[in-house]
């Protein structure tokens, strides 16, 4: 394998942030300094032995080598220059894409300042609302989004960690998980016996609202007598991998990414979740199931005594080399549209400063609820792909206690579709059944969309007051 586009320049950057000659990195590759100039112009290839060899030499995740990055990092600055901000700023994609890929340390500080700008805008407007209504305020915080950077370094390992998996498999084999009716009593005893904590079930009230709660001093584990079964194994199960493996959550935490103590600690419940659906959906008993089921979502969380939004991450965790299950992407939104979950295997970009399209089958899941809907999506660039949607409730707490309620998306590339029991009896051909989505309106080129919120970035906005076409920011035909 080799390298292709202006990979050279990313060697060349990172070279110098190091403040290592060409002569220096050159000997440590075991290469000519002359050649090793000729790839940092592009000029020759850069051989996937050369790459791994850098790796060792400079801190790089050869992740950011591949086009998948350079693409996901040019439709961010996409996302960035059509902010309203910019509008009178004529900026074209090619300048963007040679950016992302000749500039990647340039093009995460402007993605940096932009996410600060944001923070800094909303912190305004809260300012704002709070003066407005003559209540006390104090000054204007400034924080990058924990939440934000979690889903990066998520997604930039691909939903995938491997020693979070061998933990996972030690534990059930320590505790003989190996039926799901008995995991939460088994846990249980294995928890007392290696750690000497004790397992309660409590009521709301001595909970004061929380569904778990755990005392390092006494070591008593507390859960809500609200959760179901499949969310009292999930919750004991996050636990066991908060005391069982902290050595590798704090490794993974660790991450240049995360720049914050809140990130870090919001990183370690996104794994302690993955541990948690790992011990319950082991690997490769899960996959064999998944494949041999054709993905019923259903059905497998049945076997397993999953969710249904346990089940779907599960699903889009399975990358193991060699042993991988259909590469999906995942949506978890609220009725008023916020996003609070989102991951990419399947190539589907979501947009990360806006909101998502509202053509998608996630949105109108809240019109059914409990129905499983399914769409075939077709992105801007001609990608076709398959969704399934449907919502989810989270635990009460009694009749007064508010009932949450989300919608979840599960896609693959059309591709894939005929592996999900979903798509039977579907036309995957028909152009017809097709639905037109994009990333966002901002990001969109559809000019004869009736739901589009805002212009597209590319376009500029013409008003004629005495003619209304199918959107008040499309330009009308002449």
């Amino acid at each position: 394998m080799r390298t292709e586009g202006n990979l050279g320049a990313k060697v060349r950057v990172l070279r110098r942030s190091q403040r290592m000659t060409q002569a220096e990195l050159a000997r440590r590759l075991g290469i000519s300094p002359s050649y090793l100039n000729l790839i940092e112009h592009n000029r020759r290839s850069f051989t996937a032995d050369l790459l791994v060899k850098l790796a060792k030499i400079l801190p790089v995740n050869l992740k950011t080598f591949s086009s998948e990055h350079d693409e996901r990092a040019m439709a961010e600055l996409i996302e960035v220059f059509g902010d309203p901000l910019f509008e009178n700023i004529d900026v074209v994609a090619n300048e963007l894409r040679e950016l992302a890929t000749t500039h990647p340390v340039t093009s995460q500080a402007i993605l940096r300042l932009y996410e600060a700008y944001q923070e800094a805008r909303g912190s305004v407007q809260n300012l704002t609302s709070k003066l407005s209504e003559d209540r006390e305020s104090g000054g204007i915080p400034y924080t990058l989004s924990p939440t934000e950077e979690v889903s990066d370094l998520i997604q930039r390992h691909l939903n995938y960690f491997p020693d979070l998996e061998q933990g996972a498999e030690k534990l059930a084999r320590d505790a003989e998980l190996d039926d799901p009716d008995t995991i939460f009593k088994r846990l249980s005893s294995h928890l007392a016996r290696t750690l000497g904590i004790t397992v309660r079930i409590e009521t709301t009230s001595a909970m004061e609202s929380a569904l778990r709660r755990y005392d390092p001093e006494t070591r008593v584990l507390s859960l809500s007598e609200v959760l179901r079964r499949d969310s009292r194994n999930f919750h004991l199960a996050h636990q066991a991998g908060l005391l069982t493996n902290y050595v590798v959550l704090d490794q993974i935490a660790s991450d240049h990414l995360l720049t914050s103590d809140e990130s870090r600690a919001l990183c370690r419940v996104a794994l302690a979740n993955y541990f948690a659906g790992a011990v319950l959906m082991p690997y490769e008993p899960f996959l064999q199931a998944a494949k041999s089921e054709r993905y019923d979502i259903e059905l497998l969380g049945y076997r397993f005594r999953t969710s249904f939004e346990q089940t779907c991450h599960r699903l889009t965790t399975l990358r193991r080399q060699g042993s991988e299950g259909v590469p999906f992407h995942m949506l978890r939104i609220d009725f008023a549209g916020n996003i609070s979950k989102r991951f990419s295997a399947s190539g589907l970009r979501f947009a990360r400063f806006s909101g998502a399209c509202p053509r998608w089958n996630v949105f109108e899941a809240f019109l059914t609820p409990g129905m499983t809907r399914t769409q075939l999506s077709q992105m801007p660039d001609g990608r076709v792909f398959f969704e399934i949607a449907s919502t989810v409730r989270k635990q009460g707490g009694g009749f007064k206690a508010p009932r949450t309620q989300y919608a979840i998306a599960l896609g693959c590339e059309v591709s894939y579709a005929n592996e999900l029991v979903y798509a039977d009896g579907l036309d995957l051909s028909s152009q017809d059944a097709i639905v037109p989505v994009g990333p966002s309106c901002r990001l969109c080129e559809r000019l004869d969309c009736e739901q589009r919120a805002f212009p597209p970035l590319l376009h500029s906005l013409t008003v004629n007051e005495q003619i209304r076409g199918v959107s008040f920011y499309a330009p009308l035909k002449t």
